[in-house]
């Protein structure tokens, strides 16, 4: 069964603000990176690249949280605890909407090298359980 967002939670996530997301090493420790984010609905979208360890892990064990914390509330935040979905389909086109959401330009304008990047990958989360004061 999935969760719904609270409508400061979607408010929040629509703004640029930066998420951590927590996935499960393959010895069962965490692994936390700190990412871009849009939301769909009540889904939570990330890009990231198929090497990436936060890719492996998802694709091994989707079970992920988010948490959101905006900088100017530290004591503010919500924890999504979801399931990952990853499709390399819509991976760019993704990329550069979050490239312009939050640095105002295409991906590859800003970051050149990454001509050279691994393909793209979407995930999807789907909220199971949020937790937190937003």
């Amino acid at each position: 069964m999935s969760a719904q967002l609270s409508d400061d939670l979607k408010a929040l996530l629509d703004t640029p603000v930066f998420v951590n997301i927590a996935t499960i090493q393959p010895d069962g420790s965490p692994q936390v990176s700190p990412v871009w984010v849009k939301r769909d609905g009540d889904d939570v979208l990330i890009s990231t690249t198929v090497d990436r360890r936060k890719e492996k892990n998802l694709r091994r064990d989707p079970r992920v949280t988010v948490l959101v914390q905006p900088f100017d509330a530290p004591y503010t935040y919500a924890e999504i605890r979801g399931t990952a979905e990853l499709t390399t389909e819509g991976g760019q086109e993704l990329i550069d909407e979050l490239a312009m959401k939050y640095m105002g330009k295409k991906y590859r304008e800003f970051n050149p090298d990454s001509v050279n990047d691994a393909p793209r990958v979407v995930v999807r989360i789907t909220p199971r359980k949020i937790v937190g004061s937003l």
